[in-house]
């Protein structure tokens, strides 16, 4: 089977998330990393980019040479991956898509609704694959919690208690450090700190495992560490198009907190817990019966479940394999464009950009309910509100 031609954008040498999608994108050889634009110091990216193994003409020294370079290419990159700060989202991905790329985008994949709602409507009109990096639906467990809703298992979904919470901003002595001072800097990070930045994965997982939308919400939002302008604490109740209650909690300042990402959800016929930080365990409770712990790679799971697992029961399985079946999936996407067939229903479930309007969407509205002390808030995006 011949590879696909990847490129990335951003995510050069120090960066946190660079090491994650260069794993993901190749632990099941489906992509060859062949060109990248990865450091805004023109030198210093190339230099990074030929220490990874890029051919010289390929380390390119910005995502404009990069865009240019590959455009005239015979072999041009099949997907680009865009992993620049926050602020550069959109006008890269729209970039790539109007020249006929398909891409991938870390979260959040725009700063605005508007923005959002254009790249939703490039990705349509050119047909270009556009998904956006939610990497924790790519946990085998998620799926599986996902199919058994699907299935049925739980009857009629009641309640989504979602939770994203970690206390690594909890120092009011670090007010001035770089690294966090940014997060909660309007000019920098728009209307919204820890919503934008946590809260977001945990709205979109509970979307992403119940199959509803979220369509209305009620947030109360504070800073906790009171020179912050954004916020670092927020608790959002969200109501959803298939009729569930939604909880969600997330925080930043959580002391004693790791990572902190959890999603339970509870139905007419049963309940399910999973964390993030043991994702190899999902606890299913049927009503009436007894506890039951479901084990990642365990024989009799989902099909969806089955295809997201690579090691065998009882060993660890973490993000950057998580990271991996987003890339497995949009493989799958790609090839099935080339082949001119229909994609593996399993492998269909990487978010889109559809998603990633929502969540700026919900970024907006719990920002504004928050200001209107909790106020209902329409969460969905205009195009979608028809």
């Amino acid at each position: 089977m011949t590879k696909l031609s990847w490129g990335l954008v951003g995510g050069g040498a120090g960066s946190q998330i660079g090491p994650a999608h260069r794993l993901g994108a190749a632990v099941d050889g489906e992509f060859a990393f062949v060109a990248g634009a990865l450091d805004h110091r023109a030198e210093e990216g190339r230099f990074y980019g030929r220490s990874l193994g890029l051919a010289p003409d390929r380390a390119y020294g910005d995502w404009r040479e990069m865009l240019a370079g590959e455009t005239g290419r015979a072999d041009r990159v099949d997907l680009v991956t865009v992993a620049t700060p926050n602020a550069t989202h959109f006008e890269i991905t729209k970039a790539f898509l109007e020249a006929g790329f398909h891409v991938l985008c870390e979260k959040p994949m725009t700063m605005t609704v508007e923005e959002g709602e254009e790249i939703v409507r490039i990705a349509r009109a050119t047909g270009k694959l556009c998904a956006v990096n939610y990497g924790y639906t790519g946990y085998a467990l998620v799926r599986h919690m996902r199919a058994m809703v699907a299935r049925g298992d739980l009857g009629r979904i009641r309640l989504v208690v979602a939770e994203f919470a970690h206390g690594h901003h909890a120092d009011a002595a670090d007010a001035d450090n770089p690294r966090v001072r940014w997060r909660y800097d309007p000019a920098q990070a728009g209307v919204s700190a820890q919503f934008a930045d946590c809260g977001i994965h945990a709205m979109h997982m509970a979307s992403f495992v119940t199959g509803q939308e979220v369509e209305t919400l009620s947030a109360d939002t504070v800073s906790c560490i009171e020179s912050r302008v954004l916020e670092d604490d927020a608790m959002v109740n969200f109501r959803m198009s298939g009729g569930a209650v939604g909880r969600l909690w997330t925080s930043s300042v959580a002391i004693g907190r790791q990572h902190g990402l959890s999603l339970q959800v509870f139905g007419e016929k049963g309940g399910l817990r999973w964390a993030q930080e043991q994702p190899n365990q999902l606890y299913w409770m049927p009503l009436g019966g007894r506890l039951e712990v479901i084990e990642r790679g365990a024989g009799g799971l989902s099909p969806e479940a089955d295809r997201a697992s690579r090691v065998t029961v009882g060993h660890a399985e973490g993000m950057p394999l998580a990271f991996a079946n987003i890339y497995r999936d949009m493989a799958e996407a790609i090839r099935a464009e080339k082949d001119g067939r229909a994609m593996d229903p399993a492998a269909d479930l990487y978010p889109r950009a559809e998603d990633g309007l929502r969540s700026m969407a919900a970024v907006f509205a719990v920002a504004a309910s928050g200001k209107a002390a909790g106020q209902w808030t329409d969460a969905r995006p205009p195009m979608f509100r028809d």
